[in-house]
């Protein structure tokens, strides 16, 4: 079942409500345990100046107390204070409560299960575990998808470049959505995308010593940095981005990453010239008359020999480029000339030459 709802424009609340009375109604078993351990979701978490680390969670069963120890994510703690919707304190949440929680010693991620345990230690010991796991899973997504002979391949040929990025920003479910869309910004394997730290609150010193290290760009979501990371970002020439957008953080990089890419070169045809005399010289070898068909003709551009349609001969140069008894740069359309290609003679009346130039593919 789906309902369009607004809660800004106010639009299908009450047909929203309805749908939920109906589910209910069907038969469902809506119904949680509140006598137990609490267990539930954090749906966003921040840092809050004067109160820490403040998250928003949803009890799903059981009753969450004040003074319980919990594991949010890679985040524990003690709950200090809850606040309702409201902003008044609370002692206790019971099932489908959301409520605010302080007391974690750092801000969880959004969708970051949290549960309750027996003492702090057992919380700080998940909690390890937990950061232990993302650790070697932050390793593994943050490259773009590269295959280990391509890598070495890439390397070893000097192709391979990085743009190194650290997250900061207000709440997690911002630094999150940023991460999950930078990741998938698709380019080329002969560029690695390194989101090298993420976090929430304020750009600090150490996310700027960091950046130096790594030479990253910091990129903050609606964050600013304190007065000791802009003066050392200042000091250390650190690129320091601030975005309120999201698209605009990801187009930014994206062109970054485009201009990270080697450049991709096309052949074009410059030039193509018809065979009207061939003249034998003992000195030069034979010379073709021709006229320019279409294009320029350039001297020592790129060549071939094209005859019946089939290229026969390819890889050749126009060593010498000449009207009547003048040698020139550069013949242009309808203008007749005389061609020497090297040591290749076999040319006859009819043949077409073809010249062609390398062009700078644009990156779309």
């Amino acid at each position: 079942m789906f309902v369009d709802v607004s809660a800004r424009q106010g639009t299908n609340i009450q047909e929203l409500l309805d749908a939920v009375l109906l589910t209910a109604d069907a038969g469902l078993d809506l119904t949680a345990n509140p006598n137990k351990a609490a267990r539930g979701v954090a749906i966003e978490a921040k840092l809050d100046k004067g109160r820490g680390s403040v998250a928003t969670v949803l009890i799903q069963s059981g009753t969450l107390r004040v003074g319980d120890a919990i594991v949010a994510g890679t985040a524990y703690g003690r709950v200090r204070a809850m606040m309702d919707e409201n902003g008044e304190a609370v002692e206790e949440a019971y099932p489908s409560r959301p409520v605010q929680v302080q007391g974690l010693n750092s801000v969880p991620r959004a969708g970051d299960v949290f549960i309750v345990t027996e003492e702090d230690r057992t919380a700080r010991q998940i909690a390890e575990k937990r950061e232990a796991a993302e650790r070697n899973a932050q390793l593994a997504k943050a490259r773009k998808r590269i295959s280990l002979e391509d890598f070495t391949r890439a390397l070893e040929e000097g192709k391979v470049e990085s743009l190194n990025l650290i997250i900061k920003g207000d709440v997690s479910g911002a630094v999150e959505a940023l991460e999950e869309s930078l990741l998938k910004i698709e380019v080329d394997d002969s560029v690695q995308l390194r989101i090298i730290h993420r976090g929430v609150g304020a750009i600090t010193e150490s996310d700027i010593n960091l950046a130096t290290i790594d030479n990253a760009i910091v990129i903050g979501f609606n964050v600013r940095p304190d007065t000791k990371a802009r003066e050392r970002a200042a000091r250390e020439g650190v690129d320091v981005r601030f975005y309120s957008v999201i698209y605009n953080a990801i187009d930014d990089v994206e062109q970054s990453l485009k201009g990270l890419l080697k450049p991709e070169f096309e052949e074009v045809q410059s030039g193509v010239a018809e065979i009207r005399e061939v003249f034998r010289s003992s000195k030069f070898g034979n010379i073709a008359g021709v006229i320019v068909r279409s294009g320029t003709i350039t001297r020592n551009a790129k060549a071939r020999v094209i005859r019946d349609g089939v290229v026969l001969a390819d890889g050749l140069a126009i060593e010498s480029l000449r009207r009547f008894k003048d040698d020139v740069t550069e013949v242009r359309t309808d203008f007749e000339c005389g061609i020497g290609l090297g040591k290749f003679n076999d040319i006859q009346v009819g043949d077409e030459i073809e010249t062609t130039e390398m062009v700078e593919k644009p990156r779309g």
